[in-house]
């Protein structure tokens, strides 16, 4: 069986990554452009992760995330709900 040729697709529904990397990005200063040239890949793959249509590898996260000034858990990790006090 031959492996799909498609996008690689972030595990999160509705682009909940994306959008943090998109926040972190404009509260860094950086544009699609400069995070790329700061983390050596294109401007698409940027735009593919602010998207949610591509899931970076582990070492492309810690270089973004480096970039971000933030950690890997804040912009990918999963969003636990704050209980609400009784």
């Amino acid at each position: 069986m031959a492996p799909s040729s498609g996008p690689v697709r972030a595990p999160e529904e509705g682009g909940a990554a994306g959008t943090r990397i998109r926040a972190a990005r404009k509260e860094a200063g950086l544009t699609q452009q400069g995070l790329s040239v700061a983390v050596q890949v294109s401007r698409q793959t940027i735009i593919a992760m602010e998207t949610g249509d591509y899931a970076p590898s582990v070492y492309l996260a810690l270089k973004v995330a480096k970039a971000l000034n933030t950690s890997v858990e804040r912009l990918w990790g999963e969003e636990v709900p704050v209980p609400t006090p009784a």
